[in-house]
């Protein structure tokens, strides 16, 4: 009984999300008027689980692309306290309000919300420890762009963690995500779920230094 509820439970909040996302046919970011849609239980992609892989640590500086209004946010972000932080970037300005105010109502106070385009991060090169962003690589127009934009500003030995799930019309193929990632220089580390969905953890080779600097 109990897990029959449970799988109930995630068929309902698989289809709120789909309902919520259907419409929106090409690669665009969630408006915000769909923002009910970004707080429904997510199977599989879960909290614990992003923060299982990612593995944020007291005193990193991270970086989370498309918060949203905050699902994600502030359970990687209270685990680099006390002296280590967490960049926001979201391309609309009221999905950052939403999640600031989230955050501040929580005493997120190690967090940094930037309005900013995947395709063109306002950070310099190897500025973050690591690195994710769930459901939101595949409303990027240009997806390699932003991935070739993730493996500048995470350092050698840093990490990036990917996740998406159905029915995301949007969602990005793990081995579309596997290929390209590679080719922008990551090496494929981790992964938890399949095909309907997963988070995958990618890592920048620590020897990626000593090679940049020699050539």
């Amino acid at each position: 009984m109990r897990r029959s509820t449970k799988t109930l439970a995630a068929v309902g909040a698989l289809g709120a999300f789909g309902a919520a996302v259907y419409w929106r046919r090409n690669p665009s970011a969630c408006p915000y008027r769909g923002r009910f849609a970004l707080d429904v239980p997510r199977p599989i992609i879960t909290r614990s689980r992003l923060v299982r892989l990612l593995a944020p640590e007291p005193g990193e500086r991270l970086l989370e692309i498309g918060p949203g209004t905050g699902h994600y946010t502030l359970p990687v972000a209270s685990r680099l306290e006390p002296s280590g932080r967490l960049d926001a970037l979201d391309l609309q300005r009221a999905m950052l309000r939403h999640a600031r105010d989230r955050a501040r109502a929580a005493d997120g106070r190690e967090i940094g919300f930037v309005q900013g385009d995947a395709r063109a991060l306002p950070y310099r090169d190897d500025a973050f420890d690591g690195a994710s962003l769930v459901l939101v690589l595949g409303e990027v127009p240009d997806r390699t762009a932003a991935l070739s934009e993730l493996r500048r500003v995470v350092r050698p030995g840093g990490r990036l963690v990917v996740g998406e799930l159905l029915p995301d019309p949007h969602m990005v193929p793990f081995g579309w995500l596997r290929k390209h990632a590679e080719t922008a220089g990551f090496e494929f580390e981790d992964r938890i779920g399949g095909r309907a969905g997963y988070f995958a953890r990618f890592r920048v080779p620590a020897e990626s230094a000593g090679q940049e600097s020699m050539g």
